[in-house]
């Protein structure tokens, strides 16, 4: 029998991505947000989640994506890291999956450099591709910390 992972997924821009569920601490909708200036364009602001101040990163900025439209609030990925939580900033919050590693494969070689960087590889489910987004690679692109 075929060892499992389960993911939190989300969406960004119509593509499908999961963190390992294990990394989230929670998922929330969108908070209000603290601009904080002179910062990286991928941090959007810091928001005050029960009285801890975490930053919140656009993962579209991350992944060169087009911002969202006016009115469109982003929902919160809010993930552990050795800094404390994080909140990155998604489309959509998707369901908890299960995948078989049977399904993993590396990361396409046709994927956008932002994608590649940050992407540890895909898994084929019915009908679409999950990318797994490797959250440590991502924070350190998106605030200049390679």
């Amino acid at each position: 029998m075929a060892a499992s992972q389960q993911f939190c997924t989300f969406v960004l821009q119509e593509e499908f991505f999961g963190v390992p569920v294990e990394q989230v601490q929670e998922v929330i909708r969108y908070q209000e947000m603290t601009r904080v200036p002179l910062v990286s364009e991928v941090v959007s602001g810091l928001i005050n989640l029960r009285g801890q101040i975490v930053t919140a990163i656009d993962l579209r900025r991350c992944l060169g994506m087009a911002d969202r439209k006016a009115g469109e609030l982003p929902m919160n990925v809010v993930v552990r890291t050795g800094d404390g939580p994080v909140s990155l900033l998604v489309d959509d919050i998707g369901d908890v999956i299960e995948v078989s590693e049977n399904a993993y494969e590396s990361t396409p070689q046709n994927m956008r450099r932002q994608q590649k960087e940050i992407v540890d590889g895909v898994y084929k489910l019915d009908g679409r591709l999950l990318l797994v987004l490797n959250t440590q690679r991502a924070l350190e692109t998106g605030l200049g910390r390679s």
